[in-house]
């Protein structure tokens, strides 16, 4: 610290004065102040988390934060969005609003050694014109097992992050990625030109001993433990509360510029180099390949050499540098030409099954798992493995007391790949499928051309907890802490037959089961009152239908965009549907007939839970008043609650934040605004009353809310059907 810093600290002193009143003018030598810490802080802030290189003792980066704490407390208007005390400042949200990506986030194709590799030096060749001898120029990259996010800067100030999402639309996260310290809030003047708009694509990740830190929390609370960093890091950036996400201490690393104004330079190389110089954190072992055979060797290189890492990383990302042959290159589909994801093979390991336990599914499926010795796999400790289904149990013969090698399906599930007979133990003896189920004790099954024996009473506790967990799971309708022991616990207490009953639940309900302090109660109910508005094709997935997947429900959804046409639809018509086909379509129909699922279903929508199709998320109209727009609701309204009036935004293609930033076009203010007026004030966003919103939207003034064809699809259903549920 210099002298000169020295002296201006002393000479500010914490007042002992009442805070200065909203909108009054701040003092000039405050606003240097004010600034010079923030400078500091940030700078300092870059020299710890981004560089690894820090140049003061954490005592004293503490006292200047105090500093600037005390001083923004006693001059509020002071506060500006990159101060670093604001960087888990903000409020919970009541939801997470949809965000359209500027520049869709693209998937990538995938290799899987090197011939395939070479194959895709091939394609690159073709598609410009050289020849097969030519060279091309490319850079490698590891492949970060996260969660990629959006980065949106405006004129080097960080102003909205978002989720890839399915790489049109994500979710917006912009303060809980506000609590990553490597993210600069305001970028550094260095390196080249910045433009004066761009989305900077990053991964959001966990370290292995933050990992380790967060699961061991978890397991002395009782709680669940994740399977992955990647899992931990994906929920922890979803969270409703950044509080919460600063507890993960998650992890940031950029990688690409997508949608930007302005100048930009002219390869991926000198793009990483940007990022770095002004103050991102990049991955330091990128490498320019001038050849396709120094990418191999690059991958070569990594295979073992990852296991090193302080992260998880399961290939390598190979891109072609030149940013004008990309242009030239284009894309196929979702999927550039000039990129490809090399992916290693799951890491393996051996260790010896205790014991064959039989799982319950929520389709009835008895799935047998080999639980094991402990074993450290791919940076966790595993214990169970799947073994699928009885033929698969039988083709690799697998018992009691065998050596077993598994490996991470997906570097995720751990299955067993081979027994190792010649360890086998004397005495073992093969497995036999239960003739009854074993957590009922009902009639099982194995209906002919199936594989899988199911458990056929539908009243079965354990169908009844996997039902209600996969609808709650994130695929789903993604109902936050809404984990196997609190489902575990509702099902066996009475409280949730089906899943409509959580959305009955009150505090009431959860405060008296174990684990539940006030927080986590106030956390669920949030998350529940969430997922009341979800897309179709999640609902469709989350109903537990037999044969219906994620995909299988996006085809059905794209073909049927409510649930009341897909009811009335003939069963050969469904099958008509690409990709779905008569199996599908038979357990699809014979769903929507079944009156026990339709009760089901008008309790949801009696509970409030509505639905919309994808097409529901994009512009209504060209050029309407609200698509595009981003709109902040402050205060209470009178004619609609704030939630009600975010969901009707972003059904008409706008955004709805919980924050005031320079990327909003309007404030609403109903009664007692507080602060993010003065805040819409001073960066010139336009504050609107709610009779100006809703002319501005086309509601009828006298109305209680958004009309019936502009809401939400709330859940439909046949006529005929309604009537059989309620005899």
């Amino acid at each position: 610290m210099t002298p000169d810093e020295t002296s201006a600290s002393a000479s500010l002193e914490p007042a002992d004065s009442a805070p200065a009143p909203p909108g009054a003018i701040v003092p000039p030598e405050i606003a240097a102040e004010a600034k010079r810490l923030r400078d500091w802080l940030n700078y300092h802030s870059h020299r710890y988390y981004v560089l690894d290189a820090p140049e003061v003792s954490d005592a004293e980066w503490d006292r200047r934060f105090r500093e600037l704490s005390d001083l923004e407390a006693e001059y509020p208007d002071a506060i500006t969005p990159d101060s670093p005390t604001q960087r888990i400042g903000a409020a919970p949200a009541d939801f997470l609003p949809a965000y359209s990506h500027r520049q869709p986030m693209l998937s990538l194709g995938n290799a899987f050694n090197a011939g395939e590799l070479v194959a895709f030096d091939g394609r690159v060749k073709r598609v410009l014109g050289l020849d097969g001898d030519a060279t091309v120029e490319y850079v490698t990259e590891l492949k970060m097992d996260g969660l990629a996010v959006s980065l949106t800067y405006e004129e080097g100030r960080f102003t909205l992050g978002a989720t890839r999402g399915n790489g049109s639309t994500g979710e917006e996260v912009t303060n809980n990625l506000k609590t990553i310290r490597s993210l600069p809030l305001i970028l550094r003047p260095e390196g080249p030109p910045q433009p004066s708009r761009m989305e900077v694509r990053g991964e959001v990740y966990m370290t292995r001993g933050e990992f380790a830190r967060l699961n061991a929390e978890r397991e002395t609370e009782g709680l669940p433990l994740f399977a992955n960093p990647r899992n931990a890091a994906a929920g922890g950036l979803r969270q409703l509360d950044p509080k919460l996400t600063a507890r993960r201490r998650l992890d940031l690393v950029c990688y690409e510029i997508g949608y930007h104004e302005g100048p930009l330079v002219e390869t991926q190389r000198e793009v990483l180099d940007a990022l770095a110089a002004w103050g991102f954190r990049v991955n330091p072992h990128a490498r320019l390949c001038p050849s396709i055979a120094e990418v191999v060797a690059f991958v070569e290189e990594w295979e073992t050499r990852r296991e090193t890492l302080e992260y998880e990383t399961d290939g390598v990302v190979v891109k072609v540098n030149s940013l004008a042959l990309r242009s030239e290159l284009g894309q196929v589909s979702r999927s550039p030409r000039w990129a490809i994801a090399f992916k290693y093979q799951p890491p393996r390991a051996v260790t010896r099954v205790e014991e064959i336990a039989v799982q319950v599914g929520r389709t009835g499926a008895l799935t047998p798992v080999a639980v094991m010795e402990p074993v450290a796999l791919g940076g966790v400790m595993v214990r169970r493995a799947t073994l699928h289904n009885e033929d698969e149990i039988r083709r690799l013969d697998v018992r009691v007391g065998d050596t077993v090698q598994i490996q991470r399906a997906g570097e995720v599930i751990p299955e067993v790949l081979e027994v190792l007979t010649t360890l086998r133990p004397d005495g073992a003896v093969p497995f036999v499928m239960p003739t009854e189920c074993p957590v009922c004790g009902g009639d099982v099954e194995r209906p002919d051309g199936e594989v899988v024996t199911r458990c056929i009473n539908v009243a079965c506790p354990a169908q009844r907890r996997e039902r209600i967990r996969h609808f709650a799971s994130r695929g789903a309708m993604d109902i936050e802490g809404m984990g196997p022991a609190l489902i575990a616990q509702l099902v066996d207490t009475g409280l949730v037959k089906d899943p409509s009953d959580l959305f009955t639940l009150t505090a009431d309900h959860l405060i008296p089961l174990e684990r539940m302090a006030e927080k986590s109660v106030e956390n669920a109910l949030s998350s529940i009152e969430a997922a009341k508005d979800r897309l179709v094709e999640r609902l469709l997935f989350g109903l537990s239908i037999r044969h219906v997947g994620e995909n299988v429900a996006r085809l059905l959804t794209a073909r049927y965009p409510s649930l009341q046409e897909l009811a009335q639809a003939p069963e050969d018509t469904i099958a008509a549907v690409p990709g779905v086909g008569p199996v599908i379509a038979a357990s699809v129909h014979a769903f929507f007939r079944e009156p026990h699922n339709l009760r089901m279903l008008d309790a949801l929508a009696a509970a409030g839970v509505r639905v919309r199709s994808e097409a529901e998320t994009v512009l209504v109209t060209e050029g309407g008043a609200i698509a595009g727009k981003s709109f902040v609701f402050t205060g209470t309204l009178s004619t609609m609650t704030r939630l009600e009036a975010e969901r009707f935004v972003i059904a008409r293609g706008g955004r709805a934040t919980s924050s005031v930033s320079k990327a909003t076009d309007y404030l609403v203010a109903g009664e007692k605004a507080g602060s993010k007026r003065a805040k819409a004030e001073q960066l010139g966003a336009l504050i609107l009353t709610e009779a100006e919103f809703r002319a501005l939207a086309g509601l009828d003034a006298s109305g209680v809310g958004p009309p019936e064809s502009a809401a939400l699809l709330q859940i439909p259903l046949p006529v005929a059907a309604s009537e059989e549920s309620a005899s």
